[in-house]
């Protein structure tokens, strides 16, 4: 999931929060704490310097490039699709790339486009020893665009509202972990508001995903406390989605938008999963295929999950772009780990078998 600019209609209506689990409704200028607004920025913002784990986060703009230790940033969602962090841990340890893609992931997460050369030995928790293509102050409105973001919440505490699959990786990657940094956007600061409003003008932004994989609301206090797979559970729809991707649906601009479609093949059971094994390409690919089949055949205007239509949840007009099975992403992600250039279920599998994860 990825937040390029705040584009939703923003709901200030009570039953709106009922995920949140009782919360106030928002009202609407707090809704509306976005599009530059610093409207819980604190008053001492440039004269006064607080102590405090996160008080370095405190006077954050909306809009700033934010550098931050990833393992300060608390999750907004209860559960990641460990496939998809398995493909990127595969690629990174096991990769075939010219430049290693965990470079290039965390040159993009910083807002800075990709890798353009790494030094011997270098690491990913070594910021010197790599270069990206933009530099620091060279970054462009698509390159911002493609950053992870946060949203400053009470006590200065950044909570990530997308980039927990990412985050996740470089935590879990051996030359990753807890304690290195990477930017990310600022979404707004909300800092100054007390924690029952600061969770409703969350959940009014959609800014937070309170359901576990069955479908079950997640109180807020539930919520991980870090990045890192142990404090997710595993969402196997969230994983299957995630390898469609330009096959059944192209990412966009809603938040959680691969989870709503996750929550539509769990409960409208699009296809059939009691023969999927997640373990097996041939089955997990002929599993993408038919559910990614079913999502393109949608009518545009059917609702998908918590009122998003299938053209809202970026829905392709034709399966794989209109290219056969042969050619176009689906090939891409069919290749197998021996080949020059696998895909991304080869890598996922392969990091799984090689970590007796199957």
């Amino acid at each position: 999931m990825r937040i390029k600019e705040l584009s939703l209609r923003v709901s200030v209506v009570g039953a709106a929060l009922a995920a949140g689990g009782g919360l106030a409704a928002a009202t609407p200028a707090e809704a509306a704490a976005t599009h530059g607004a610093t409207h819980g920025r604190p008053s001492f913002c440039g004269h006064d310097h607080r102590s405090g784990h996160y008080a370095r986060y405190l006077c954050a703009k909306t809009g700033d490039l934010l550098d931050v230790r990833i393992g300060d940033v608390k999750p907004t969602q209860p559960s990641l699709g460990y496939d998809e962090v398995y493909y990127k841990l595969g690629r990174y340890t096991l990769g075939k790339d010219a430049i290693n893609k965990k470079f290039d992931d965390w040159c993009e997460a910083d807002g800075r486009d990709s890798a353009a050369g790494v030094k011997p030995g270098a690491r990913l928790d070594d910021p010197s020893s790599f270069t990206c293509k933009l530099p620091i102050g060279g970054e462009t409105a698509d390159s911002v665009a493609e950053m992870k973001t946060v949203v400053i919440g009470p006590g200065g505490r950044p909570y990530l509202t997308d980039g927990h699959h990412t985050l996740t990786s470089f935590a879990e990657t051996p030359d990753g972990g807890l304690n290195m940094h990477v930017r990310l956007r600022v979404l707004a600061n909300l800092s100054k508001l007390p924690r029952q409003r600061f969770w409703a003008v969350m959940n009014a932004n959609k800014w937070d995903y309170l359901k576990d994989p069955e479908g079950r609301p997640v109180k807020v206090n539930e919520l991980p406390k870090s990045v890192g797979l142990a404090n997710f559970q595993n969402d196997k729809y969230r994983s299957l989605l995630y390898f469609g991707r330009d096959i059944g649906y192209t990412q966009n601009s809603v938040p959680f938008q691969e989870f709503y479609w996750g929550s539509w093949v769990r409960d409208a059971k699009p296809i059939d999963l009691s023969s999927w094994n997640a373990n097996d390409l041939a089955s997990y690919l002929s599993t993408v295929k038919a559910l990614t089949e079913k999502m393109t055949a949608l009518p545009k205007g059917d609702v998908v999950n918590s009122g998003f239509t299938a053209q809202q949840l970026g829905a392709l007009d034709q399966w794989n772009g209109g290219s056969p099975a042969t050619k176009g992403e689906f090939d891409k992600l069919s290749k197998p780990y021996d080949a020059a250039k696998p895909g991304k279920l080869a890598y996922a599998l392969e990091y799984k078998r090689a970590h007796g994860l199957s």
